[in-house]
């Protein structure tokens, strides 16, 4: 018995990690999901309750109230449908002039690529808010896109973020295929379409995931260009709800965690359900299939 202590001994340290390990993921969890919890439980509360016996609140005083209210207020399906107007439209064109521009980039010999990677690159560093007021002249003065969903659109029509995720999934390609269907006689179009395309899935669901967070919430642009309520999206409805309205509702506190809980909702969604999408890098096994 005395040689299968070693072994015991380790099996036991394993198990102890193991808990331990759970514990600690369990703790973490916690820690990240409080918060959702906490702006749900706020939401649904007839009554406001700030302390920290709020977060688990009496069942008699849950209800859809501030839901009610706080649409009649600002109209969250108009708020949700202009948001996703824009977002849709900001993630098409970054998936469709991102696959142009990757794939140019990696599979394309021309002059100065080396020079337009750089570039794009160097765009990266440059912060959103130093080319607002440019921006602002160009699309609202010059050409009068103000108070539309273009106008909304165009300064984030091209992600560089998404150009680059595109640019390494194509270089990872075998060349090739590429060159066998060049020889065949197949145009570029062709080929990025019928082939690159398909092998390059999971580089479009991790490109729409990455974008679509970033629309989805943004205030700042949307807020400048658009002066009518009726095409602003939800997070500047919410954000001038606080500013104008939240002030003379009956419950304000709960009726902005309701309005919080809408904006995100989406997003959350999202992400659980393209989940597996998300995580997975593994090329190979689509290119070997």
């Amino acid at each position: 018995m005395a040689r299968f202590k070693p072994h015991q001994e380790k099996t036991e340290k394993r198990r102890n990690l193991t808990v331990g390990s759970f514990l600690m993921l369990a703790v973490g969890a916690f820690v990240f999901l409080f918060p959702f919890y906490y702006m749900l439980i706020g939401s649904l509360q007839a009554s406001p309750d700030t302390s920290v016996a709020g977060a688990f609140p009496n069942p008699a005083n849950l209800s859809l109230e501030n839901y009610t209210e706080i649409n009649d207020r600002i109209s969250l399906l108009i708020g949700l449908m202009n948001s996703g107007i824009f977002t849709g439209g900001v993630i098409l064109c970054t998936v469709v002039f991102g696959l142009l521009v990757g794939y140019a980039l990696a599979q394309m010999q021309f002059r100065g690529r080396g020079v337009v990677f750089g570039m794009m690159l160097l765009v990266q560093m440059i912060p959103f808010q130093l080319l607002l007021i440019p921006l602002y002249v160009m699309i609202a003065r010059d050409y009068g896109l103000a108070d539309s969903y273009l106008g909304m659109i165009l300064p984030f029509a091209i992600n560089s973020t998404a150009v680059f995720v595109f640019r390494q999934y194509f270089l990872q390609l075998p060349a090739s295929l590429f060159e066998a269907a060049r020889i065949d006689g197949a145009s570029e179009l062709r080929i990025l379409w019928q082939i690159a395309i398909p092998l390059v899935r999971p580089a479009i669901v991790t490109a729409i995931l990455l974008t679509f967070i970033g629309p989805w919430n943004e205030f700042l642009w949307p807020f400048l260009i658009t002066k009518d309520a009726a095409l602003q999206p939800l997070a500047v409805s919410l954000a001038n709800y606080i500013s104008n309205i939240a002030a003379t509702a009956s419950n304000p506190f709960g009726a902005i965690l309701a309005g919080a809980c809408v904006l995100a909702a989406p997003a959350i969604a999202l992400f659980i359900f393209f989940q597996r999408q998300f995580i997975s890098n593994n090329l190979g096994s689509s290119v070997k299939g």
